[in-house]
C-alpha cells in the first residue's frame, strides 16, 4: 500500500491531503465540502474508513490543485478521516480510483507524488 501526505489547494486553501492507494474511493470533511458543489444521495453510503463505519448522504465534486495540476473528482462526504501518523486531521482522503483517473502515483520512500503521468488530455476509445 502506497500512502503519502500532501497539502493540495481546494478554492484558494490548503488542505492536508492523504493520497492512499490503499483506500478505493475519495473522502472529504465538511470543512472542505462547504467549498464544493454537494448531493444529497438518494440513500445512505455506508464504509469502512479509519478502524470504523462512516455513514454519508453527501457527495461532492472536488475540484483541486495538486501541484500544481488541476483535478476534477467525486468524493464522499464524511464527518471525519481521522488523523495521520503525526497526529494531524486529515481533510481529504484522495483514493486509488481518482489516482488512477489522473496519473497520480505515489513514492512512499521518498515520500512525495509522482505526476510525470498526468493527462493533457483524455482519448476514450
Amino acid at each position: 500500500m502506497g500512502r503519502v501526505r500532501d497539502m493540495i489547494r481546494v478554492d484558494g486553501q490548503e488542505c492536508w491531503t492523504l493520497f492512499d492507494t490503499g483506500a478505493r474511493n475519495t473522502y472529504v470533511v465538511p470543512s472542505v465540502a462547504q467549498v464544493l458543489s454537494t448531493t444529497e444521495t438518494p440513500h445512505s453510503i455506508r464504509t469502512a474508513l479509519g478502524g470504523s463505519v462512516k455513514e454519508t448522504t453527501r457527495t461532492a465534486l472536488l475540484q483541486a490543485e495538486v501541484e500544481g495540476r488541476l483535478i476534477s473528482t467525486h468524493a464522499m462526504v464524511v464527518d471525519e478521516i481521522g488523523k495521520d501518523e503525526d497526529g494531524r486531521r486529515i481533510e481529504i482522503l484522495f483514493g486509488a480510483l481518482a489516482m488512477q483517473q489522473w496519473g497520480i502515483r505515489t513514492i512512499p520512500d521518498e515520500e512525495r507524488l509522482d505526476l510525470s503521468h498526468y493527462p493533457e488530455e483524455f482519448v476514450e476509445f
